[in-house]
């Protein structure tokens, strides 16, 4: 026991260590990328396979571990790439410090090298539009958002493009009524007369919506079951 608690001493020593902070880092950001990637995915994926796929329950229990790992090895590895990145950058900068846009190369790097190779793999475009979606309202509520709000150490703040008048006003009011009725007329649009194109699993979850519940030839078709 002694010794287990002098070995739990020594490693504790090493990981408080600030000479092995920037490298320790890399790796609590592959294993939090891991974690984090395995709870979103997880439930995701055994609520769609089960509901949606055929097949033995063998099958089902291997496709639900199959997007599971590619979602957590995702954002693991991008989490090592963007945070190297980040660190070499830091380290190659003439202050010593951060630059202001160097979050957004260790990104570009990252997005490229772990995502934008992959574009036949759906778990890396549902990652990518999950994330362009949420930059979309992000730039939104920047352009309307004055400067001296939002402010952080070096930077942050809006970009006050509408200024602070009626025009700004008429557009805080209608822009999401405006974004979110043309984004669901574009989708309902599409899956009716595209629906090759509409992402996989979007797809299945809108046909057992909206096509499936055409059909029914029993009471227990009607209420239990589509088919």
């Amino acid at each position: 026991m002694d010794r287990l608690h002098a070995l739990e001493a020594a490693i504790e020593k090493i990981i408080l260590d600030p000479k092995y902070h920037d490298v320790l880092a890399l790796v609590k950001g592959i294993r939090n990328g891991i974690v984090y990637g395995s709870k979103v995915r997880f439930p995701h994926a055994l609520v769609m396979i089960v509901l949606f796929r055929s097949g033995s329950l063998r099958s089902k229990a291997w496709l639900v571990f199959k997007a599971t790992r590619q979602h957590a090895r995702n954002l693991g590895l991008f989490a090592l790439v963007y945070k190297s990145s980040m660190l070499f950058l830091r380290h190659t900068s003439p202050t010593g410090k951060e630059r202001h846009y160097d979050s957004f190369l260790a990104g570009l790097i990252g997005g490229y090298t772990i995502f934008g190779r992959t574009i036949h793999d759906s778990i890396s475009q549902q990652i990518v539009i999950y994330v362009f979606a949420r930059v979309a309202l992000a730039l939104a509520k920047l352009a309307v958002q004055p400067r001296n709000v939002g402010r952080i150490e070096g930077g942050g703040g809006g970009w006050e493009l509408l200024g602070g008048g009626e025009l700004k006003r008429e557009v805080v009011r209608n822009a999401w009524p405006a974004f979110a009725s043309l984004s669901w007329a574009m989708v309902m649009y599409l899956f009716r007369w595209h629906p090759e194109n509409v992402q996989p699993s979007l797809r299945s979850s809108m046909h057992y919506i909206y096509v499936q519940s055409d059909h029914w030839d029993s009471l227990r078709s009607f209420i239990w079951h589509n088919k």
